[in-house]
C-alpha cells in the first residue's frame, strides 16, 4: 500500500509541537510497516534525518506554504498534482489542513481549535483562511485525529462532525527527558542559573501562552519569598509578544529572569530535570507535550485548569486559573516552600505519564488510517 503524508513541518533544528507529532509518529509507522510505502510531501529541501527508511520516497512540492495564499496553492494545486502521479492509497495530513481537490482517502489530525477561541490572537488574513477551510476540511475528510479528548469534543461540537469519525491519538513525551541526580542537577543550574534553583517555562512566547502573566506571577513570588530563584524562558519568541515583553520590562525582578531562546532538545531535557517546577499555564492547549516532558523528567507541573491540560496532567500537577496572578503565584510558592508536595506530585507524575507515548501515538494514528482506507474499501 502506499501512504502519502504531508511532512512540511519536519524542519531540521526547528521541530515544535506539531513537527514533533509528525517526527516521532511517523518515524515509527514507517518502521513498524516495512511493507506500505510512505510518500513524504515536504514544501522545501528536506533534510536526511527525515528519511526514516528505505521504504520512504521524498517529494519536494513547490511552493513553500508558510502563509495563506501558499497554503491554498500547496494544498489545491501542488499536492492534487503530486497524489495523481503517486496514486496513493491514502493521504495523511498532520497539521490541520488538507486538501479539498482530491478524491482519495484523506486523515486530518486536528491539534486544536484554538483560533475559535482566541481570534485576536491571529492575524486577519490567517484567520478569515482557518475560518473559511478548516470546518470544510473537517467535513472533507475521511477520518478525523486529535491529540486529546478535548479537542475531539470541540470538532464536533463546533462543526457538528460526528464523534465516530474521530479517532483520539494523544501526543508523546519525547524519551530524551530523563530524570538527573542531584550532583547533575548542580552542574546545571551552575551553568544556566549561577546555581540558583529556577522555575521554567519551556515553549514559544505568543500570547495564548500567557507568559506576560507568568512575569508578574513570578515578580509577585520574588517579593514574598525572597531568595534567589530564577524563572528561565526556554523558547523563541514567536508572534504578538509586544504584550509579554513589556511586561518584562516593567518587571521588579526582571534581572532574575533568564531567556535562553530555542534550545536543541538535549540542552532542553538537560535544562528542564534540573529545574523546581514547569510552570506552563497556557490560555489554551490542544494537549501541552511539555507536561509530559517534565513528568518524564521527575519535574513537577503548574498548569492550567483549561482545555485539554486537565486531562492530560491528572491528579499528578498544581491545577491554577490562568487568568489569575495570585493562583500562579500561590503554586509557586507551594513549590518552593514544599518539598513533601513536590515529592508527592513526582510519584504521581511517574504513573500518569505511561498514559501517554509515541509509541501510543504512532499505533493509534496507524489504525486512523487504516480505518480511512477500509471506508474506501467498503464502498
Amino acid at each position: 500500500m502506499k501512504i502519502a503524508v504531508n511532512t512540511r513541518f519536519l524542519l531540521k533544528d526547528k521541530l515544535e509541537g506539531i513537527g514533533w507529532f509528525t517526527y516521532e509518529s511517523l518515524k515509527r509507522m514507517v518502521l513498524a510497516h516495512p511493507e506500505h510505502e510512505f510518500h513524504f510531501l515536504f514544501d522545501r529541501k528536506f533534510s536526511d534525518e527525515f528519511i526514516f527508511a528505505k521504504n520512504v520516497v521524498p517529494h519536494v512540492l513547490f511552493p513553500p506554504a508558510r502563509h495563506p495564499f501558499l497554503w491554498y496553492a500547496w494544498f489545491e494545486y501542488a499536492v492534487p498534482r503530486a497524489l495523481k502521479k503517486i496514486k496513493p492509497d491514502v493521504f495523511l495530513s498532520t497539521d490541520g489542513y488538507l486538501s479539498l481537490s482530491v478524491k482519495i482517502p484523506q486523515v486530518l489530525v486536528i491539534h486544536d481549535l484554538a483560533f475559535e477561541h482566541f481570534s485576536n490572537h491571529v492575524d486577519w488574513l490567517t484567520l478569515r483562511y482557518y475560518k473559511y477551510f478548516v470546518p470544510r476540511f473537517a467535513k472533507h475528510a475521511t477520518r478525523i485525529a486529535t491529540v486529546s479528548e478535548y479537542t475531539k469534543h470541540d470538532v464536533t461540537e463546533k462543526y457538528k462532525i460526528a464523534a465516530d469519525k474521530i479517532d483520539v491519538t494523544h501526543n508523546g513525551g519525547n524519551e530524551i527527558f530523563k530524570p538527573l541526580d542531584a550532583a547533575e542537577q548542580k552542574l546545571i543550574r551552575e551553568k544556566i542559573s549561577g546555581g540558583a534553583p529556577y522555575f521554567i517555562y519551556a515553549g514559544a512566547v505568543h500570547p495564548r501562552k500567557n507568559v506576560n502573566r507568568l512575569f508578574l506571577a513570578f515578580d509577585a513570588f520574588k517579593e514574598k519569598f525572597g531568595g534567589d530563584f530564577k524563572l528561565i524562558i526556554a523558547g523563541r519568541k514567536a508572534w504578538d509578544t509586544d504584550e509579554a515583553m513589556k511586561t518584562y520590562e516593567r518587571m521588579k525582578y526582571k534581572h532574575d529572569v533568564i531567556f535562553l531562546g530555542h534550545l536543541r532538545l538535549s540542552e532542553l531535557a538537560q535544562v528542564l530535570a534540573s529545574a523546581t517546577a514547569l510552570t506552563y499555564v497556557s490560555l489554551f492547549e490542544g494537549f501541552g507535550i511539555p507536561i509530559v516532558e517534565a513528568m518524564n523528567a521527575g519535574v513537577p507541573v503548574i498548569t492550567s485548569n483549561v482545555s485539554s491540560m486537565p486531562e492530560v496532567a491528572g491528579d499528578a500537577t498544581l491545577i491554577v486559573n490562568p487568568f489569575s496572578v495570585e493562583e500562579i503565584e500561590n503554586a509557586m510558592l507551594k513549590m518552593a516552600t514544599d518539598e513533601s508536595l513536590r515529592k508527592n506530585l513526582i510519584a504521581k507524575g511517574n504513573l500518569q505519564k505511561q498514559k501517554f507515548s509515541w509509541d501510543l501515538t504512532a499505533e493509534r494514528l496507524y489504525d486512523c488510517v487504516m480505518r480511512a482506507v477500509n471506508v474506501k474499501n467498503n464502498l
